[in-house]
Protein backbone atom coordinates (compact mmCIF):
# COMPACT_ATOMS: atom_id res chain seq x y z
CA UNK A 1 0.00 0.00 0.00
CA UNK A 2 0.93 3.61 -0.51
CA UNK A 3 3.59 3.51 -3.22
CA UNK A 4 1.56 4.61 -6.21
CA UNK A 5 1.12 7.86 -8.09
CA UNK A 6 -2.24 9.30 -9.13
CA UNK A 7 -3.87 12.32 -10.70
CA UNK A 8 -7.18 13.61 -9.39
CA UNK A 9 -9.80 15.62 -11.22
CA UNK A 10 -9.92 18.63 -8.93
CA UNK A 11 -13.05 20.62 -9.74
CA UNK A 12 -12.57 22.88 -6.74
CA UNK A 13 -15.71 21.58 -5.04
CA UNK A 14 -15.79 19.73 -1.75
CA UNK A 15 -16.24 16.24 -3.20
CA UNK A 16 -13.09 16.33 -5.31
CA UNK A 17 -11.08 17.72 -2.38
CA UNK A 18 -12.26 14.89 -0.13
CA UNK A 19 -11.64 12.22 -2.76
CA UNK A 20 -8.11 13.51 -3.31
CA UNK A 21 -7.32 13.54 0.39
CA UNK A 22 -8.76 10.03 0.93
CA UNK A 23 -6.22 8.66 -1.53
CA UNK A 24 -3.38 10.86 -0.24
CA UNK A 25 -4.09 9.54 3.25
CA UNK A 26 -3.25 6.06 1.97
CA UNK A 27 0.27 7.26 1.28
CA UNK A 28 -0.16 7.76 -2.46
CA UNK A 29 1.30 10.77 -4.27
CA UNK A 30 -1.63 12.65 -5.79
CA UNK A 31 -1.58 15.72 -8.03
CA UNK A 32 -4.86 17.55 -8.53
CA UNK A 33 -5.65 18.62 -12.10
CA UNK A 34 -7.88 21.69 -12.24
CA UNK A 35 -9.04 22.26 -15.83
CA UNK A 36 -10.36 25.70 -16.72
CA UNK A 37 -12.32 27.20 -19.63
CA UNK A 38 -14.22 30.50 -19.96
CA UNK A 39 -17.26 28.60 -18.66
CA UNK A 40 -15.72 27.38 -15.40
CA UNK A 41 -12.67 28.25 -13.35
CA UNK A 42 -11.40 31.02 -15.64
CA UNK A 43 -11.06 33.60 -12.86
CA UNK A 44 -7.88 31.71 -11.94
CA UNK A 45 -6.27 32.48 -15.29
CA UNK A 46 -3.10 34.48 -14.71
CA UNK A 47 -3.26 33.73 -10.98
CA UNK A 48 -2.36 30.05 -11.14
CA UNK A 49 0.45 30.22 -8.59
CA UNK A 50 -1.76 31.95 -6.00
CA UNK A 51 -4.54 29.39 -6.26
CA UNK A 52 -2.15 26.44 -6.32
CA UNK A 53 -0.53 27.77 -3.14
CA UNK A 54 -3.98 28.15 -1.58
CA UNK A 55 -4.93 24.51 -2.24
CA UNK A 56 -1.67 23.42 -0.64
CA UNK A 57 -2.14 25.71 2.37
CA UNK A 58 -5.80 24.88 3.06
CA UNK A 59 -5.95 21.22 2.08
CA UNK A 60 -2.38 19.98 1.66
CA UNK A 61 -3.08 19.21 -2.01
CA UNK A 62 -0.56 19.79 -4.79
CA UNK A 63 -2.45 21.04 -7.83
CA UNK A 64 -2.00 22.21 -11.41
CA UNK A 65 -4.30 24.60 -13.26
CA UNK A 66 -4.62 23.75 -16.96
CA UNK A 67 -6.42 25.85 -19.61
CA UNK A 68 -8.28 23.63 -22.13
CA UNK A 69 -10.50 26.32 -23.64
CA UNK A 70 -9.82 25.84 -27.35
CA UNK A 71 -10.37 22.08 -27.30
CA UNK A 72 -13.46 22.49 -25.14
CA UNK A 73 -15.22 24.68 -27.71
CA UNK A 74 -15.34 21.69 -30.07
CA UNK A 75 -16.88 19.51 -27.35
CA UNK A 76 -19.52 22.16 -26.74
CA UNK A 77 -20.37 22.52 -30.41
CA UNK A 78 -21.01 18.83 -31.05
CA UNK A 79 -21.79 16.93 -27.82
CA UNK A 80 -22.49 13.27 -28.57
CA UNK A 81 -24.77 12.93 -25.54
CA UNK A 82 -26.51 16.27 -25.90
CA UNK A 83 -27.12 19.09 -23.44
CA UNK A 84 -28.68 19.30 -20.01
CA UNK A 85 -31.42 21.76 -19.13
CA UNK A 86 -29.47 24.66 -20.61
CA UNK A 87 -26.28 24.55 -22.74
CA UNK A 88 -24.37 22.17 -20.48
CA UNK A 89 -23.01 19.00 -22.14
CA UNK A 90 -22.30 17.34 -18.78
CA UNK A 91 -21.58 13.80 -19.99
CA UNK A 92 -19.39 14.90 -22.90
CA UNK A 93 -17.65 17.38 -20.59
CA UNK A 94 -16.68 14.60 -18.18
CA UNK A 95 -15.49 12.39 -21.03
CA UNK A 96 -13.34 15.21 -22.40
CA UNK A 97 -11.80 16.14 -19.04
CA UNK A 98 -11.08 12.52 -18.12
CA UNK A 99 -9.49 12.02 -21.55
CA UNK A 100 -7.26 15.02 -20.93
CA UNK A 101 -6.30 13.63 -17.52
CA UNK A 102 -5.62 10.19 -19.00
CA UNK A 103 -3.20 11.69 -21.53
CA UNK A 104 -1.27 13.33 -18.69
CA UNK A 105 -1.34 10.10 -16.70
CA UNK A 106 0.17 8.18 -19.60
CA UNK A 107 2.76 10.87 -20.32
CA UNK A 108 3.93 10.98 -16.72
CA UNK A 109 3.47 7.27 -15.96
CA UNK A 110 1.01 7.69 -13.11
CA UNK A 111 -0.97 4.65 -11.97
CA UNK A 112 -4.59 5.78 -11.87
CA UNK A 113 -7.08 8.65 -11.83
CA UNK A 114 -9.26 9.88 -8.96
CA UNK A 115 -12.65 11.57 -9.23
CA UNK A 116 -14.96 13.05 -6.59
CA UNK A 117 -18.14 11.79 -8.27
CA UNK A 118 -20.86 10.30 -6.07
CA UNK A 119 -23.28 7.74 -7.49
CA UNK A 120 -26.73 9.29 -7.87
CA UNK A 121 -25.72 12.82 -6.87
CA UNK A 122 -26.43 14.45 -10.23
CA UNK A 123 -29.30 13.31 -12.45
CA UNK A 124 -27.50 13.57 -15.79
CA UNK A 125 -23.84 12.72 -15.28
CA UNK A 126 -23.69 10.63 -12.11
CA UNK A 127 -26.15 7.82 -12.72
CA UNK A 128 -24.69 4.34 -12.76
CA UNK A 129 -25.07 3.95 -16.52
CA UNK A 130 -23.53 7.33 -17.32
CA UNK A 131 -20.58 6.70 -14.99
CA UNK A 132 -19.83 3.59 -17.07
CA UNK A 133 -20.27 5.48 -20.37
CA UNK A 134 -17.85 8.17 -19.18
CA UNK A 135 -15.24 5.54 -18.32
CA UNK A 136 -15.70 3.71 -21.61
CA UNK A 137 -15.60 6.74 -23.90
CA UNK A 138 -12.67 8.40 -22.09
CA UNK A 139 -10.66 5.17 -22.13
CA UNK A 140 -10.31 5.18 -18.33
CA UNK A 141 -12.01 1.87 -17.49
CA UNK A 142 -10.25 0.17 -14.62
CA UNK A 143 -7.98 3.14 -13.87
CA UNK A 144 -10.66 5.62 -12.72
CA UNK A 145 -11.28 5.39 -8.98
CA UNK A 146 -14.17 7.19 -7.28
CA UNK A 147 -13.24 7.01 -3.58
CA UNK A 148 -16.45 8.54 -2.20
CA UNK A 149 -18.70 5.85 -3.68
CA UNK A 150 -16.18 3.10 -4.53
CA UNK A 151 -17.88 0.43 -2.42
CA UNK A 152 -21.01 0.84 -4.56
CA UNK A 153 -19.01 0.16 -7.73
CA UNK A 154 -16.86 -2.66 -9.09
CA UNK A 155 -13.27 -2.73 -7.78
CA UNK A 156 -10.82 -0.83 -9.97
CA UNK A 157 -7.31 -1.82 -10.98
CA UNK A 158 -5.55 0.12 -8.16
CA UNK A 159 -7.78 -1.68 -5.64
CA UNK A 160 -7.29 -5.12 -7.19
CA UNK A 161 -3.52 -4.61 -7.46
CA UNK A 162 -3.27 -3.54 -3.82
CA UNK A 163 -2.22 0.09 -4.42
CA UNK A 164 -5.37 1.23 -2.61
CA UNK A 165 -7.12 -0.34 0.38
CA UNK A 166 -10.77 -0.67 -0.68
CA UNK A 167 -11.86 -0.98 2.95
CA UNK A 168 -10.80 2.61 3.56
CA UNK A 169 -12.96 3.92 0.71
CA UNK A 170 -16.59 5.04 1.10
CA UNK A 171 -20.05 3.95 -0.06
CA UNK A 172 -21.81 7.31 -0.46
CA UNK A 173 -24.87 7.52 -2.68
CA UNK A 174 -27.44 10.18 -3.53
CA UNK A 175 -27.73 13.92 -3.07
CA UNK A 176 -27.23 14.35 0.69
CA UNK A 177 -24.20 16.47 1.60
CA UNK A 178 -24.09 15.59 5.30
CA UNK A 179 -21.52 12.75 5.04
CA UNK A 180 -19.17 14.98 3.04
CA UNK A 181 -19.50 17.83 5.53
CA UNK A 182 -18.80 15.46 8.40
CA UNK A 183 -15.73 14.08 6.62
CA UNK A 184 -14.48 17.62 5.87
CA UNK A 185 -14.70 18.40 9.57
CA UNK A 186 -12.77 15.23 10.43
CA UNK A 187 -10.07 16.16 7.91
CA UNK A 188 -9.73 19.62 9.44
CA UNK A 189 -11.08 21.61 6.51
CA UNK A 190 -11.88 24.92 8.14
CA UNK A 191 -13.06 26.38 4.88
CA UNK A 192 -14.38 24.70 1.77
CA UNK A 193 -16.52 25.67 -1.24
CA UNK A 194 -20.29 25.48 -1.19
CA UNK A 195 -21.79 22.62 -3.22
CA UNK A 196 -23.44 24.90 -5.78
CA UNK A 197 -22.08 24.38 -9.29
CA UNK A 198 -19.86 27.04 -10.81
CA UNK A 199 -20.47 26.34 -14.51
CA UNK A 200 -21.88 29.24 -16.56
CA UNK A 201 -23.30 26.77 -19.07
CA UNK A 202 -26.02 25.94 -16.52
CA UNK A 203 -27.09 29.60 -16.13
CA UNK A 204 -30.30 30.08 -18.20
CA UNK A 205 -29.54 33.64 -19.34
CA UNK A 206 -25.88 33.05 -20.19
CA UNK A 207 -26.60 29.65 -21.75
CA UNK A 208 -29.05 31.30 -24.15
CA UNK A 209 -26.36 33.78 -25.24
CA UNK A 210 -23.75 31.06 -25.63
CA UNK A 211 -26.10 28.97 -27.76
CA UNK A 212 -26.86 31.92 -30.04
CA UNK A 213 -23.21 32.81 -30.58
CA UNK A 214 -22.33 29.17 -31.34
CA UNK A 215 -25.21 29.05 -33.85
CA UNK A 216 -24.06 32.30 -35.50
CA UNK A 217 -20.28 31.90 -35.54
CA UNK A 218 -18.18 29.07 -37.00
CA UNK A 219 -15.19 30.20 -34.94
CA UNK A 220 -15.46 31.12 -31.25
CA UNK A 221 -12.80 32.86 -29.18
CA UNK A 222 -12.28 32.90 -25.44
CA UNK A 223 -12.56 36.68 -25.44
CA UNK A 224 -16.04 36.51 -27.04
CA UNK A 225 -17.24 34.10 -24.36
CA UNK A 226 -15.88 36.35 -21.60
CA UNK A 227 -17.69 39.35 -23.14
CA UNK A 228 -20.98 37.43 -23.20
CA UNK A 229 -20.72 37.06 -19.41
CA UNK A 230 -20.76 40.83 -18.84
CA UNK A 231 -23.72 43.22 -18.80
CA UNK A 232 -26.87 43.49 -20.91
CA UNK A 233 -26.55 42.48 -24.57
CA UNK A 234 -28.42 43.84 -27.59
CA UNK A 235 -28.32 42.68 -31.23
CA UNK A 236 -27.97 45.79 -33.38
CA UNK A 237 -29.11 46.18 -37.01
CA UNK A 238 -26.48 44.96 -39.43
CA UNK A 239 -25.27 42.19 -37.11
CA UNK A 240 -23.35 44.22 -34.54
CA UNK A 241 -23.83 43.99 -30.78
CA UNK A 242 -24.08 46.44 -27.91
CA UNK A 243 -23.08 45.52 -24.36
CA UNK A 244 -24.19 47.78 -21.49
CA UNK A 245 -22.52 47.47 -18.09
CA UNK A 246 -24.84 47.07 -15.09
CA UNK A 247 -22.43 48.35 -12.44
CA UNK A 248 -18.94 49.81 -12.21
CA UNK A 249 -17.32 46.38 -11.95
CA UNK A 250 -18.81 45.45 -15.32
CA UNK A 251 -17.83 48.81 -16.82
CA UNK A 252 -14.22 48.02 -15.89
CA UNK A 253 -14.48 44.57 -17.46
CA UNK A 254 -15.76 46.12 -20.70
CA UNK A 255 -12.73 48.43 -20.80
CA UNK A 256 -10.42 45.41 -20.41
CA UNK A 257 -12.28 43.35 -23.03
CA UNK A 258 -12.43 46.17 -25.61
CA UNK A 259 -10.85 45.29 -28.93
CA UNK A 260 -9.19 47.75 -31.28
CA UNK A 261 -12.25 48.40 -33.48
CA UNK A 262 -14.82 48.52 -30.66
CA UNK A 263 -16.50 51.80 -29.68
CA UNK A 264 -17.24 52.81 -26.08
CA UNK A 265 -20.16 55.05 -25.06
CA UNK A 266 -21.07 56.85 -21.85
CA UNK A 267 -23.35 59.67 -20.73
CA UNK A 268 -21.68 63.07 -20.43
CA UNK A 269 -21.28 64.33 -16.84
CA UNK A 270 -23.58 61.68 -15.33
CA UNK A 271 -22.28 58.53 -13.61
CA UNK A 272 -23.77 55.44 -15.13
CA UNK A 273 -23.31 52.54 -17.50
CA UNK A 274 -20.61 52.15 -20.10
CA UNK A 275 -21.62 50.77 -23.49
CA UNK A 276 -19.49 48.83 -25.95
CA UNK A 277 -20.36 48.40 -29.64
CA UNK A 278 -18.83 45.58 -31.64
CA UNK A 279 -19.57 45.42 -35.35
CA UNK A 280 -21.05 48.05 -37.68
CA UNK A 281 -21.04 51.64 -36.37
CA UNK A 282 -22.91 53.79 -38.89
CA UNK A 283 -24.49 56.95 -37.48
CA UNK A 284 -27.97 55.46 -37.08
CA UNK A 285 -26.53 52.46 -35.22
CA UNK A 286 -24.45 54.73 -32.98
CA UNK A 287 -27.56 56.78 -32.26
CA UNK A 288 -29.60 53.68 -31.37
CA UNK A 289 -26.82 52.36 -29.13
CA UNK A 290 -26.50 55.73 -27.42
CA UNK A 291 -30.24 55.84 -26.69
CA UNK A 292 -30.05 52.35 -25.14
CA UNK A 293 -27.12 53.34 -22.93
CA UNK A 294 -29.07 56.44 -21.87
CA UNK A 295 -32.08 54.26 -20.98
CA UNK A 296 -30.01 52.54 -18.29
CA UNK A 297 -28.63 55.77 -16.80
CA UNK A 298 -30.05 58.17 -14.21
CA UNK A 299 -31.05 60.38 -17.13
CA UNK A 300 -33.54 57.82 -18.52
CA UNK A 301 -36.50 60.19 -17.94
CA UNK A 302 -34.87 63.14 -19.73
CA UNK A 303 -35.99 64.29 -23.15
CA UNK A 304 -32.44 64.65 -24.42
CA UNK A 305 -29.08 63.34 -23.26
CA UNK A 306 -25.58 63.81 -24.60
CA UNK A 307 -23.71 60.53 -25.07
CA UNK A 308 -19.98 60.56 -25.70
CA UNK A 309 -18.30 57.88 -27.79
CA UNK A 310 -14.85 56.85 -28.96
CA UNK A 311 -12.28 54.05 -28.78
CA UNK A 312 -10.47 55.13 -25.60
CA UNK A 313 -12.45 55.59 -22.41
CA UNK A 314 -10.32 58.61 -21.45
CA UNK A 315 -10.70 60.22 -24.87
CA UNK A 316 -14.32 59.96 -26.01
CA UNK A 317 -14.20 62.67 -28.63
CA UNK A 318 -17.51 62.04 -30.39
CA UNK A 319 -20.89 63.17 -29.10
CA UNK A 320 -24.56 62.50 -29.86
CA UNK A 321 -27.76 64.09 -28.53
CA UNK A 322 -30.37 61.35 -28.09
CA UNK A 323 -33.64 60.64 -26.34
CA UNK A 324 -33.35 57.66 -23.95
CA UNK A 325 -34.96 54.56 -25.46
CA UNK A 326 -38.24 53.13 -24.18
CA UNK A 327 -38.29 49.52 -23.03
CA UNK A 328 -40.86 48.46 -25.62
CA UNK A 329 -38.68 49.92 -28.38
CA UNK A 330 -35.65 47.79 -27.55
CA UNK A 331 -37.05 44.60 -26.00
CA UNK A 332 -36.79 42.73 -29.33
CA UNK A 333 -33.08 43.61 -29.54
CA UNK A 334 -32.14 41.78 -26.32
CA UNK A 335 -29.56 39.10 -26.97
Amino acid sequence: MGKGKAFSLLSGGLDSLLATRLIMDQGIEVTGLHFITPFFGYSKKGQEARFEERWMRLYGIQARIIDVSEEYFQVLRHPRYGYGRNFNPCIDCKIFLFSQAKALLEGEKADFLVSGEVLGQRPMSQRGDTLRIIERDSGTEGMLLRPLCAKNLKPTRPELEGLVDREKLLDLRGRSRKPQMKLAEEMGFGHYPSPAGGCFLTDPVLASRFRKIFDQSPVITTEEILLLQVGRHFQLPGGGRLVVGRRDEENQKLIKLRQKEDVLLKIQDIPGPLGLIRGKKEEDILSLAASIVARYSKAKEWNEVKVLYGQEVDNLSGGLLVKPAEDDQIAFLRF
